[in-house]
């Protein structure tokens, strides 16, 4: 990061990281505002197991881009979620990561899905002591996703748990329309929902900067066989309605398993922020030794589980693999944050972000 651009790092993780790092974590409003001017997508990685970090941090240094690090709130939650990484452990984690390998390119720190299922006061105020935990941990952007709920209740959560976010003055994405698993049938977002959403959130005093939809990608690997059917058009006309509301574009959910080819596309239909999970996980498992898999597997298998949740039962282990399996997949996550940065249009967007905060100034 450069010298002129620590000005903008927020004072909160300045305190906690130091005033002499170079380290670059900016609030992520800032990123997000400086999105709409640019047709490309920020890759923001749910890194389930922390080995695949310092390979994307690579990719990113050297392609000269933006990147954003995440977690769910089933990933990441205050009990450490399925992976667990509590919110204070994972930014300890991606900082650590970034000293030791000298990473200086802007990045964010971002609770993504902080799920609120039902209308139940028990849920709401579960959601909002995670926000809390997350901005005392040091992220600087949220995601609220009240999007498993009838479109007024949407609109009333998350403008509720919105506010923390907006008094602070972090970057919000919002979601309307829940990305369904693979093999599962999809429910598109609406023109017609989107402009009720937002103008729902306006008029309680909430302006978010991106808006996630379902538009026909699925969660996790596809099954064999299952087509890869994201409706372009219906994500464009979204994305003109969101910019008409002040929003900087959309999130797409679901992008593993889609063909780089189409990945591709995405920028020039309002994609500003795509969330890659699954690919993640898989190329950290690729890389585990191979009797720690066979555990986990058999683990699954034993509880009925997604290997997912293997995560935190292995996590000592996990943790503290022979370096060279962690090397194997630090050069496995480099390798597939290259490809997606660039498939991204993502190349050279940390110095168009630098130039355009300093000139915002």
């Amino acid at each position: 990061m450069t010298t002129d651009l620590q000005g903008r790092v927020p004072k909160r993780i300045r305190d906690k990281i130091g005033s002499q790092t170079r380290i670059g974590l900016l609030n992520g409003r800032d990123l997000f505002n400086i999105l709409k001017n640019e047709k490309l997508i920020l890759m923001a990685c749910n890194p389930r197991i922390k080995h695949v970090i310092p390979g994307i941090m690579k990719a990113a240094e050297e392609l000269d881009a933006i990147v954003a690090f995440e977690l769910t709130r089933t990933e990441g939650g205050i009990d450490g979620g399925y992976t667990g990484q509590t919110p204070q452990l994972f930014f300890d984690t991606v900082i650590e990561y970034a000293e030791r390998f000298n990473f200086t390119k802007p990045f964010i720190i971002h609770g993504d899905h902080t799920t609120v299922q039902n209308t139940s006061r028990e849920e709401q105020e579960s959601a909002r002591r995670l926000i809390e935990a997350q901005i005392e941990a040091g992220y600087t952007s949220f995601a609220i996703d009240a999007s498993f709920n009838p479109l007024h209740d949407n609109i009333r959560i998350t403008a509720d748990l919105a506010s923390q976010v907006e008094n602070e003055g972090y970057g919000l994405e919002v979601e309307l329309g829940e990305v369904r698993q693979a093999g599962l049938t999809s429910n598109l977002t609406t023109v017609e929902e989107t402009e009720a959403f937002l103008s729902g959130l306006a008029a309680r005093g909430i302006h978010p900067q991106l808006l996630a939809i379902d538009n026909g990608s699925k969660r996790g690997n596809y099954l064999d066989g299952e087509m890869v059917k994201i409706d372009l058009e219906q994500t464009k006309a979204i994305y003109e309605t969101v910019i008409r509301h002040g929003l900087a574009g959309l999130v797409q959910h679901g992008i593993t398993g889609t063909p780089l080819r189409l990945v591709g596309k995405l920028a020039g239909y309002g994609i500003r922020k795509g969330n890659i999970g699954t690919l993640w996980q898989n190329v950290a498992h690729a890389g585990l030794p191979l009797d720690l898999m066979d555990a986990m597997r058999h683990w699954a298998k034993e509880n009925g589980k997604d290997i997912k949740f293997a995560t935190n039962v292995f996590k000592t282990d996990i943790d503290n693999i022979p370096e060279e399996n962690a090397k194997q997949i630090l050069d496995m996550a480099y390798r597939e944050a290259k490809e997606f940065l660039q498939a991204f249009h993502a190349k050279g967007s940390a110095s168009r972000l630098t130039a355009s905060l300093l000139e915002a100034r």
